[in-house]
């Protein structure tokens, strides 16, 4: 209460068993973080961080790979007995033979006789389970009554088996193994260490290394809560005592407001800290660490092999290299997430004929596989758990999808379509973009025009046919006036023998209707039995023939077109048409980057379209593409999905081939490869997405995945427009 009182935003310290539930207690009532390098215990507070690494799991995993059928079991009670109940509950299944002893209060006699007992029940194998101090005091005595001698072979359950004076051991011929979490050959260990040791003591009286696994994770925990903080900092969230501050002293007590942002941020952080990998479930312990598995013999000391959470225990033999970036990457398989979304990640449809990543196929699943290739890494896929790509809750400020996969450390990559965004590179770090693309229009594929009884007059814009007429009727009235006036259209005619002749003799043929016939004539490319005679009315003629010549060519030409191509009449060319319309509805997949371009952009047709598809009932936002796809295909036009266009392209080519993409594209950005915060990934993924691409991989992987595979031919869904036959159909009006 008193450190509480004070302010503080979370406490740091060690525990022991007479204390650790009271603290705990004290920590989830109050919804203050405790961060602790002690031993881990098993709570379901939330607000403790155990920096300590669970060990029941690997030491099983040892006691397995030395094939211990009998041995004993030397405990220190003082830290729990949550180690001793797992290697316990094991026994039971294995049929192990286990004698467990408890040494908390052992007096000297009472090491002699233990140490004799054993010896009489031939009992040459021992796992010693203390901490530290205590632990010196037992290999103390193992050497004072002799017991190290060859036969004899011990197994340290403590993370710091390098910070053990072992040399009896070695000279008497015992074998001694143990764990160790600190690696001294990594670079960041070693320096921090010199660092350390380079102080000076009379600056620094109280500096020295003798605890150097405490001090490992000492330091570490003091950069997980420096990381937290700047990570709340970089969020803007507002962690300030003002307002619920919470009261130690009410009955009961009031917890912290601001405290279960604090536990989330701490839960969140990961980097490569002096104890290896520092990340944490939801449990708040370590989790995906790895530790080193050593041995002692009269040989010397060396490397077994490591054991992590996946592998569990693995022999040297696979290490083959030491002291490099790449065989860190070898040392354990990556948890590779991603989403079930065609073509990107599929299932076999023998999927249950095959185990672990042979089940799926792909474009990712094909470049994850190359990129393990490149970096060198051994992994396993995992389908994200909500099926959603990753968006922040704004209530609860959790993420959701693949991108809270790796934030809360539940996977070391993300292999999908995953959009870079910036709200997204402040919590995850992403690769250069494998594949580029914008948000796009899927619109259902209209139905093709049937020809009307006029559709003979397609060819031609309706201003065009009446300037024709006009043309037609204007050329007929002056063809007759230049006929009427010009002496030579006069002309007489002959009569047969024996009929009278008419005193007015002279005839005209071109009078009106004979005048609209010749221009008729001459506009269907027919002939007449009349022509003009006179110069001006050869002139009107021939003009009007070089006139008809133009224009029937060009019919001939667009009628042939109209014939052979059948034409689809699209409702939405823009998303402007789709923002001014309220006919066809339109909405985006509701957790992902499409969602987030509308609801942040700042353009004035974007922000109606969102203004219209928040409140829009009901919900135009669909929890899937396959969703928005479906519901595109049985709205009969009435349905706009927005998406990106690479996923447009890609249905385009499926059948039944009735959807379509219209416009360009809306913005432009790009896929790509997230890892989480400070990863050791990022620099060997990145580098790998930049090899296969100038090796054009990348772009024949879209070409298979996307129109090799297609169903829909080459012109695809998208086309406008489609050779066809004539059908009796297609004729009419012709």
């Amino acid at each position: 209460c008193s450190q509480f009182s004070k302010g503080v935003y979370a406490i740091f310290g060690f525990y022991e068993r007479r204390t650790v539930n009271m603290l705990t207690s004290f920590c989830g009532a109050l919804h203050v973080c405790f961060i602790t390098p002690s031993f881990p215990v098993e709570t379901s507070n939330q607000f403790v961080l155990q920096l300590r690494p669970e060990l029941q799991d690997a030491l099983i995993s040892v006691i397995e790979h030395y094939n211990w059928q009998k041995f004993v079991y030397i405990y220190d009670a003082d830290r729990g007995l949550s180690v001793l109940q797992k290697v316990l509950d094991t026994a039971a299944e294995k049929n192990w033979q286990v004698t467990a002893v408890n040494i908390l209060t052992t007096t000297e006699e009472g090491y002699r006789v233990l140490f004799q007992e054993l010896e009489k029940k031939k009992e040459r194998l021992v796992v010693v389970d203390c901490e530290s101090e205590r632990l010196n005091i037992i290999l103390s005595k193992i050497i004072k009554l002799e017991k190290n001698g060859n036969g004899y072979h011990y197994i340290l359950a403590n993370l710091g088996f390098m910070d053990i004076d072992l040399t009896k051991f070695k000279e008497s011929g015992a074998n001694v193994t143990g764990f160790q979490l600190v690696n001294y050959t990594d670079a960041v260990p070693a320096r921090i260490m010199q660092q350390w040791r380079n102080n000076d003591a009379r600056e620094h009286p109280r500096v020295d290394w003798k605890r150097p696994k405490a001090s490992a994770l000492t330091y570490d925990g003091v950069r997980v809560m420096a990381e937290a903080f700047q990570n709340l900092r970089r969020q803007r969230i507002d962690i300030s005592r003002r307002g619920n501050a919470g009261d130690c002293l009410a009955n009961p007590a009031v917890p912290w407001g601001q405290g279960i942002d604090i536990q989330r941020a701490l839960q969140q952080v990961r980097f490569e800290g002096l104890s290896g990998n520092v990340q944490f479930n939801e449990k708040g312990r370590r989790t995906n660490y790895t530790l080193h598995v050593i041995e002692m013999k009269h040989d010397g000391i060396r490397k077994i092999g490591y054991w992590n959470e996946d592998e569990k225990l693995v022999p040297a033999a696979i290490d083959t290299q030491s002291g490099n970036e790449s065989t860190s990457l070898q040392n354990r398989t990556y948890i590779v997430t991603t989403i079930l979304e065609d073509p990107y990640v599929m299932l076999k449809k023998n999927a249950n004929q095959f185990e672990g990543n042979e089940r799926y196929e792909g474009y990712c699943v094909e470049l994850a596989a190359e990129i393990a290739k490149h970096v060198g890494y051994h992994y396993r896929l995992e389908i994200v758990r909500d099926g959603k790509y990753g968006a922040r809750d704004p209530d609860t400020k959790t993420w959701n999808g693949m991108v809270g996969e790796l934030v809360y450390g539940r996977a070391d990559v993300a292999v999908a379509p995953l959009t870079i965004t910036l709200v997204r590179e402040e919590v995850i770090d992403f690769s250069k973009p494998f594949m580029s693309l914008g948000i796009s229009i899927m619109i259902k594929k209209p139905q093709k025009s049937k020809p009307g009884v006029f559709s003979f007059l397609d060819p031609l814009a309706y201003e065009i046919w009446m300037c024709i007429v006009f043309a037609y009727i204007g050329v007929s009235v002056v063809l007759f006036l230049v006929s009427r006036f010009s002496p030579y259209e006069w002309h007489t005619e002959e009569f047969e023998e024996g009929r009278d002749q008419p005193a007015n003799d002279q005839t005209n043929e071109f009078g009106i209707f004979n005048s609209l016939w010749f221009s008729l004539g001459a506009f269907m490319q027919q002939g007449c039995d009349i022509s003009p005679r006179s110069l001006s009315g050869r002139i009107v003629g021939g003009v009007w023939w070089f006139f008809t010549l133009i224009i029937i060519s060009s019919y001939t030409a667009n009628l042939a077109a109209f014939l052979t191509v059948e034409r689809m009449v699209s409702p939405i060319e823009s998303a402007e048409d789709l923002a001014k319309q309220t006919e066809i509805a339109y909405g985006t997949l509701e957790a992902g980057s499409t969602k987030e371009f509308f609801r942040r952009s700042k353009i004035a047709v974007f922000e109606k379209m969102w203004t219209y598809m928040k409140s829009a009932e009901p919900s135009v936002f669909v929890r899937t593409t396959e969703e928005g796809m479906i519901r595109v295909r049985k709205s009969k036009g009435k349905y706009a999905y927005l998406l990106e266009s690479t996923m447009n392209e890609y249905i385009e080519q499926r059948k039944p081939c009735d959807t379509m993409k219209v416009g360009g594209n809306l913005d432009s950005k790009g896929y790509g490869i997230a890892t989480p915060k400070g990863s050791a990934l990022r620099n060997p993924v990145n580098l790998a997405v930049l090899k296969l691409n100038e090796q054009g991989l990348l772009d024949k992987l879209k070409n298979k995945w996307w129109y090799d595979k297609g169903e829909c031919g080459s012109g695809g869904g998208d086309s406008k427009v489609s050779p066809s036959k004539n059908t009796l159909v297609g004729m009419n009006g012709m």
